[in-house]
C-alpha cells in the first residue's frame, strides 16, 4: 500500500471533531461486537488508540481503567479532553507510538488502523506496548465496505469516492504468524436519502481518500442520479460496513523464563515473547 498522507488524515478528522457523536452509530454498534468478542475482564492500564472524541476512552475509564487516549487529530483529543474521557491523552501515530514496552493492560483500536500505510507496522506497535498477560484487539474496515455508495457513484463518473480497504485475505496475511480469535461482522445503516448517508461520513472525518480527489460541489443534478442509482431496502437507503474484529492474547511468561529465552536467542525482550506466538 503507498504512504498514507497522516497530515491530511488528521485534517479530515479534525474538521469533523465536533460534528462526530451526532454521526457515531456505526462506531457505538461495532463497538458492542469488540467488546462481546473480548469478553469479560478489568484491564488497570488501558491505551485507545485512534480515539477519536473519546466514546470508547470514557466507556473504558467508567469500569475503573487508567486511560490513555491517543489520536493523530489534536482536535479530536481536544473533544476528548473537554468530556474528561481519559486520564492522559496523546497525539501520536499508530504506527509509531511514542510509548515504552509493555505499560498497558488492554490496548484497544476501534477502527483505526484502516488509516494506517502498514497494518503489520501497526499491530507490531499494539503489541509492543501491551503488557505479558494483557490484550490487543482492534476493529478494521474491509474491501466490500460501503457497497451502495460506490454503486450510486458509478452511474454518475468514474471517480473513486470511497478508499479501498484491505480485503480479508490481505488481512489474514498481515496477521499471518499470529495465533488470534476474529470474527467478520456487517453493520449497515439506514438513510431517509443519498445525501444524509454521505454526510454520515463527512461527520464522522472519513472523507480523506487516499488516491486524492477533486475539489468540486456536488451539483442538483449528480445529487439526482445518486438517489436513482442507490440501491433502496423498503425506501431507506442502506449504508453496509464489513468490520475485521480481531483479539489477541498476551499469555504470561516469568522474567527468570523470559531472560533464558532472550540470551538463547539474543533477541530482545518482546521478540522473546513473539517467539511463542
Amino acid at each position: 500500500m503507498s504512504p498514507v498522507n497522516k497530515q491530511a488524515v488528521a485534517a479530515a478528522f479534525g474538521r469533523a471533531a465536533q460534528s462526530y457523536s451526532q454521526h457515531d452509530e456505526l462506531q457505538r454498534l461495532s463497538a458492542r461486537g469488540l467488546l462481546a468478542a473480548l469478553g469479560e475482564g478489568h484491564f488497570m492500564q488501558v491505551l485507545d488508540a485512534g480515539c477519536g472524541p473519546g466514546g470508547n476512552s470514557r466507556y473504558w475509564r467508567a469500569t475503573g481503567s487508567r486511560v490513555t487516549a491517543l489520536d493523530l487529530s489534536a482536535q479530536m483529543l481536544d473533544e476528548a479532553r473537554q468530556q474528561q474521557s481519559a486520564d492522559r491523552y496523546l497525539v501520536a501515530d499508530i504506527e509509531a507510538i511514542p510509548l515504552e514496552d509493555a505499560l498497558f493492560d488492554l490496548v484497544w483500536s476501534h477502527l483505526a488502523v484502516q488509516w494506517c500505510t502498514s497494518l503489520s507496522q501497526a499491530l507490531r506497535e499494539l503489541y509492543r506496548v501491551a503488557r505479558p498477560g494483557g490484550a490487543v484487539a482492534f476493529t478494521t474496515l474491509l474491501e466490500s465496505s460501503l457497497p451502495e455508495l460506490n454503486q450510486a457513484w458509478r452511474a454518475v463518473d468514474a471517480q473513486p469516492h470511497a478508499n479501498r480497504f484491505l480485503s480479508h485475505e490481505q488481512v489474514t496475511q498481515a496477521l499471518a504468524g499470529w495465533r488470534y480469535r476474529s470474527e467478520v461482522q456487517t453493520v449497515t445503516l439506514e438513510f431517509s436519502d443519498a445525501l444524509s448517508a454521505m454526510r454520515s461520513l463527512k461527520g464522522i472525518g472519513a472523507t480523506h481518500l487516499h488516491a486524492g480527489r477533486e475539489k468540486k460541489p456536488l451539483t442538483r443534478g449528480q445529487l439526482q442520479r445518486l438517489g436513482l442509482a442507490w440501491p433502496q431496502d423498503r425506501g431507506r437507503f442502506p449504508l453496509s460496513y464489513h468490520l475485521f474484529l480481531f483479539f489477541f492474547q498476551l499469555f504470561f511468561y516469568s522474567d527468570l523464563f523470559l531472560s533464558k529465552i532472550r540470551s538463547l536467542f539474543k533477541i530482545s525482550e518482546n521478540d522473546a515473547l513473539f517467539f511463542f506466538f
